[in-house]
């Protein structure tokens, strides 16, 4: 018994030895752990790669499923525009019903849209001060109306449908994920890129265009992958289903000039011509913007019954249909139902379009666009500058694909104010062997289309000239237009 209280005893004494020792280890191992964690935090202060993977992992993540439902509503808005271009030129018929078509839109938007008619301009709102909203009602709306607009005649484009699908979207989900104000501005801004770099197959110029177009003359950062992710992944997603966009080709190839002892990689004389087209499709955004904006005002002040306004839109693009005997000013006009005439494809061949098809296209689009009907306002803006090039390179001598390229982007760059994105959509579009000309036409075409654009609630950051009125980050081109207006009324 003496020999097992002795073992008992000695077992009882180690184990309560072992348990301090123990002790010991996990108070050491908590210090060591402590300090280990004290070395990561200070180590990852200074190491802003980890922090910027998280940030990009985080913005990869937010953007999947905006990019997928963004890139599939624009592959199923593509096919239904293919699909009701087919339909209208098979039933000449319907460009009868355009005016009832537009009263059924304007009814739509004001009985059930809530502020989704303010459209691009209510998106770019929300970005800039987050808090007002958008209704996700905006996507199928405009995805529906466009469709209708097209399937009866009117002549509108699709960027804005898309754009407003990007923007309902994104928006959405940013409710969903309960995103602070920060980032849901970035998510809407990504919203915007998947739109645009799905409908035109251009991601690049995609994600850009979302990051310029906000602010003239000035570009925020933050937002740069979410978007280039959220331009590339949507536009992914649209082809997976089989959508094919329009191919175009410069088959101009330059060849190197020389100046006495000076050898040049581009030719001077098209260097020349470039500059002074680029000031004409300069001046020709600013028309298109100011006419679009002001037959708007003039037709809400003067006609008292809103539901008249689509009527007599839909009324003068029958009249002047007729007028012209053609049919190639409705719809996209991307192609013909022949394949011969005025088209945006046919314009980068020589001696296939109508010297004034560029006005025409204005006036058509001006008139659709300004009277309730739904669309984009880009792809007749790329027709006017194509056929616009079209033109200029006839009566020159210059290269006609080259200069129809030209204006497709340069319009487009001034219209929207956005030189860097169109330029390199003329990259993506076109090939990169003329990108110098692409930016010379799109940076020139940027400033001479003055403080002006399809796009009101752009603010402008830097003035594009010395003007000090235009300076205040907070003006709007809407407001830059309306004190131009009341500085016009004061003097009269």
């Amino acid at each position: 018994m003496i020999g097992l209280t002795v073992i008992f005893r000695h077992t009882v004494y180690r184990t309560i030895l072992i348990k301090d020792k123990l002790k010991n280890l996990s108070l050491h191992f908590k210090v060591y752990r402590f300090k280990i964690e004290n070395m990561i935090q200070k180590w990852t202060k200074t190491f802003d790669q980890y922090y910027i993977f998280k940030y990009v992992i985080k913005w990869f993540i937010y953007i999947i499923p905006v990019s997928v439902v963004v890139g599939s509503m624009v592959a199923l808005f593509l096919w239904l525009l293919d699909f009701a271009t087919t339909v209208r030129w098979a039933n000449g018929w319907l460009l009868y019903f355009l005016p009832i078509a537009g009263v059924a839109i304007v009814a739509l938007y004001k009985f059930k849209g809530k502020n989704a008619d303010a459209g691009n301009n209510l998106v770019m709102d929300e970005i800039h001060k987050p808090g007002g909203g958008i209704p996700f009602r905006m996507a199928p709306f405009v995805l529906i109306s466009t469709v209708v607009t097209h399937l009866f005649g009117g002549s509108a484009g699709r960027e804005g449908t898309a754009v407003q699908i990007g923007g309902s979207v994104a928006n959405y989900f940013g409710k969903i994920m309960k995103l602070k104000n920060e980032d849901l501005r970035i998510l809407l801004m990504t919203g915007i890129a998947a739109g645009f770099g799905a409908v035109f197959g251009t991601p690049i110029a995609g994600a850009i265009f979302a990051l310029e177009v906000l602010a003239i003359g000035r570009i925020k950062y933050d937002a740069l992958l979410p978007c280039f992710f959220a331009a590339t992944l949507a536009n992914l997603v649209c082809t997976l289903y089989g959508i094919h966009h329009t191919h175009y080709q410069i088959n101009f190839h330059e060849q190197a000039t020389s100046i006495g002892f000076f050898h040049l990689k581009f030719n001077y004389k098209i260097l020349f011509w470039v500059t002074l087209s680029a000031v004409l499709f300069g001046l020709i955004s600013n028309v298109f913007s100011e006419l679009s904006h002001s037959i708007k005002s003039i037709a809400h002040k003067h006609v008292k019954w809103k539901f008249a306004i689509p009527v007599i839109g839909g009324v003068l693009i029958i009249a002047l249909t007729f007028i012209l005997g053609t049919t190639d000013y409705l719809g996209l006009g991307v192609t013909t139902q022949s394949g011969t005439g005025n088209s945006l494809v046919n314009a980068f061949k020589p001696g296939t379009v109508d010297n004034f098809s560029w006005f025409w296209k204005i006036i058509f689009t001006v008139i659709t666009l300004s009277t309730g009907f739904k669309g984009g306002e880009v792809t007749p803006l790329f027709f006017i500058g194509a056929t616009l090039g079209n033109v200029i390179a006839m009566h020159t001598g210059m290269p006609v694909d080259l200069f129809a390229a030209l204006g497709f982007i340069a319009v487009f760059a001034g219209a929207t104010n956005t030189p860097l994105a169109c330029t390199l959509m003329g990259v993506e579009l076109f090939g990169g062997e003329h990108v110098l000309y692409f930016a010379l036409a799109c940076f020139i075409a940027y400033y001479f289309s003055g403080h002006s654009g399809i796009y009101t609630s752009q603010r402008v950051s830097v003035s594009k000239a010395d003007l000090t009125d235009h300076l205040n980050p907070k003006n709007t081109l809407k407001h830059i237009r309306e004190n131009k207006n009341n500085g016009n009324e004061k003097t009269n």
